[in-house]
């Protein structure tokens, strides 16, 4: 069972992610192909009484996942040194979280995209009362949603979902009028599986 006080959880998360070996993880589709590396920060927010996720939600004028919800992040550049790194500076670029308010704690294993990037989820926390000045450019909103519900895989769905690709499933997790899926939803499922956290995600694809 997920811990809900903040000093408990962290200690607890840290205990269990250094007792295994990262491994990837591909998007549940045939045409999953690696051309880039990259980064996002699963950034936990240590509220008093109850630990929340960071998410943005992308602006609608881009060209790529328009609107979707994501993590803060981005392809990991030549001038980085690693992917905490460039999860750290991606962060500070799209929404305005100074490195200095970010506390890494550990990554996962790539998670690989049918975009074509090799993504290195890194899991960090973060004060109540960071600072954000957000991109319009690439960000519209950045908000929060409660930890143990985005960790618990019995609230996420399995959808069918066309693609340019071609039709795939993926999942989706639905609350407080936001809707994760794709491959930050795969993440979230990565980072539950590899806590031991119980559950499944409900299989909507026999439809069709």
């Amino acid at each position: 069972m997920l811990p809900t006080d903040p000093e408990v959880l962290i200690p607890w998360l840290q205990a269990r992610l250094a007792a295994i070996k990262p491994s990837s993880v591909s998007a549940d589709h045939p045409h999953v192909r690696v051309e880039r590396k990259a980064a996002v920060l699963i950034g936990m927010v240590l509220h008093p009484q109850q630990v929340t996720v960071l998410f943005t939600q992308r602006a609608q004028h881009l060209s790529v996942h328009a609107g979707q919800v994501s993590f803060p992040g981005g392809a990991i550049e030549l001038t980085d040194v690693d992917a905490v790194d460039a999860a750290l500076r991606e962060t500070e670029e799209e929404v305005g979280i100074p490195r200095a308010w970010i506390c890494p704690c550990h990554t996962l294993g790539e998670y690989r995209t049918i975009s074509g990037f090799a993504v290195t989820p890194v899991l960090a926390t973060l004060e109540p009362n960071y600072p954000v000045q957000a991109d319009a450019n690439e960000v519209a909103e950045v908000f929060e949603l409660p930890l143990d519900v985005v960790l618990n895989p019995a609230r996420y769905e399995r959808r069918w979902i066309e693609r340019p690709e071609g039709k795939g499933v993926t999942h989706f997790l639905e609350h407080d009028g936001r809707v994760v899926w794709g491959a930050t939803a795969g993440m979230l499922l990565q980072l539950s599986a590899s806590l031991g956290l119980p559950g499944i995600p409900v299989d909507k694809t026999n439809g069709g």
